[in-house]
């Protein structure tokens, strides 16, 4: 997968595209020294709203998931039920949390196989699931996860 430069207001038109923009985000926290997970959100006819990466390291803010910090930098929207949250990784309960809450229509999904989080759920209360399960997104994250079990524990909220 390529790697873009997220530009807000910019317009992504494929599911790959707007991946694409979760990975750079994911890129840029695993050199920041945080955990390789991006995230961005989309209006749906793909105009980057906002895009984050995990931060939880960085910003020593527990609650600031790549999920989390994408929505945060989308700024305020009038209603997010047009708007498609795009992640590297299966959002965890916290971020399908924050996704159920504000009703957002779609979430695009690089890696299931690392982590399993509340996407089944989701999709189960009407929100638009699509599962790409990159084989480049995969091998990162099992890469992170083996050489870093404990920092990968405390971000799923899992004792060591």
């Amino acid at each position: 997968m390529t790697s873009v430069t997220p530009v807000i207001g910019a317009v992504y038109a494929t599911d790959a595209d707007k991946l694409a923009v979760a990975v750079a985000e994911a890129e840029r926290g695993r050199s920041e020294g945080g955990i390789p997970i991006g995230a961005a959100l989309f209006s749906s006819d793909g105009t980057l709203l906002g895009s984050g990466h995990n931060r939880r390291v960085q910003d020593g803010d527990a609650a600031m998931h790549a999920e989390t910090n994408a929505f945060h930098n989308a700024g305020r929207q009038r209603s997010y039920r047009d708007t498609v949250m795009v992640t590297t990784l299966s959002p965890c309960w916290y971020c399908s949390g924050l996704v159920r809450q504000f009703g957002i229509g779609r979430v695009v999904v690089g890696d299931d196989v690392s982590f399993l989080g509340g996407q089944d759920w989701l999709a189960d209360n009407g929100v638009e699931l699509a599962v790409v399960n990159d084989p480049a997104l995969i091998a990162t994250m099992g890469q992170f996860i083996a050489e870093h079990p404990a920092l990968w524990n405390e971000d799923i909220g899992e004792d060591d």
